[in-house]
């Protein structure tokens, strides 16, 4: 989570004591000026694993390491840094916690990962859960497929109270049908945080790039957009490149003369 807004940063204690008191509105962001202008408007600022594919050019979440993650700055759990044991998933949380100044870790997983997540939140690392799709182990789910349709919405309700009894102070659903979306806000004490999921949810989380139109690759349906940078950004690029190609850029304002003063 980002801690470079001017104003009180939330703690987790703080987001988990939200719940019921109003949307929590979540963002991810990947670099300073952008954590800069989420933190302005958001309650919480989250670089997740996306940054593999929406930075580094990634097909999927996979391949993304966890020196990826402590460049970036914050926390998340990489694929491969938490499942082989709770003190691996222990030695890699407190590592980025050190290196990057975040005030929490994700890990994704369901009721499988109760005992790791216990074990991190009994050393003292604050736990955000993430169950529902977990891109992380998209191959095993047989693709960006919505969980907890008919009978699987059981697995996934369990997979809400095994995070809370763990100690995660909140928990991410990620493409999930919306009245199970609103069943689990409703029975579980922990803040609920969706994507993909429903407006009940007690906040809701996008990928800063997909909703500013930067990200354009493709465009998942829970995803609104509320802007097109990208196209904007194609024009400014376009008539940069016009501009230089016929030496209109510099142009006389955007140089030096001898006899100026100053810098």
């Amino acid at each position: 989570m980002s801690q470079s807004a001017p104003q009180r940063s939330l703690t987790a204690s703080d987001i988990r004591a939200r719940k019921g008191a109003g949307p929590l509105v979540c963002l991810t962001a990947y670099t300073t000026p952008v954590a800069q202008l989420a933190d302005a408007d958001c309650d919480l600022v989250l670089v997740g694993d996306s940054v593999g594919m929406v930075l580094h050019g990634l097909p999927s979440t996979l391949g993304v390491t966890m020196e990826m993650m402590v460049l970036h700055g914050r926390a998340v759990a990489p694929f491969g840094s938490y499942e082989d044991s709770p003190a691996q998933a222990f030695r890699n949380a407190a590592r980025l916690m050190a290196e990057t100044g975040a005030g929490a870790v994700k890990l994704e997983g369901g009721a499988h990962m109760e005992d790791t997540i216990r074990f991190i939140v009994e050393r003292g690392i604050p736990v955000m859960a993430h169950i529902g799709l977990t891109p992380q182990a998209v191959n095993a789910l047989g693709g960006y497929k919505v969980q907890g349709r008919g009978t699987d919405a059981d697995r996934i309700a369990e997979d809400a109270r095994a995070m809370t009894r763990a100690g995660a102070f909140s928990v991410v659903l990620e493409k999930v049908p919306a009245a199970l979306a609103d069943q689990i806000t409703a029975d579980i004490a922990i803040p609920t945080v969706g994507i993909g999921a429903s407006a009940g949810c007690d906040g809701q989380i996008l990928v800063i790039d997909d909703m500013l139109g930067l990200f354009d690759a493709f465009k998942p349906k829970f995803v609104k957009r509320y802007a097109d940078l990208a196209a904007e950004a194609r024009t400014a690029i376009r008539t940069y490149a016009e501009e230089v190609r016929a030496r209109s850029f510099p142009a006389p304002e955007h140089v030096f003369s001898q006899e100026e003063p100053g810098t």
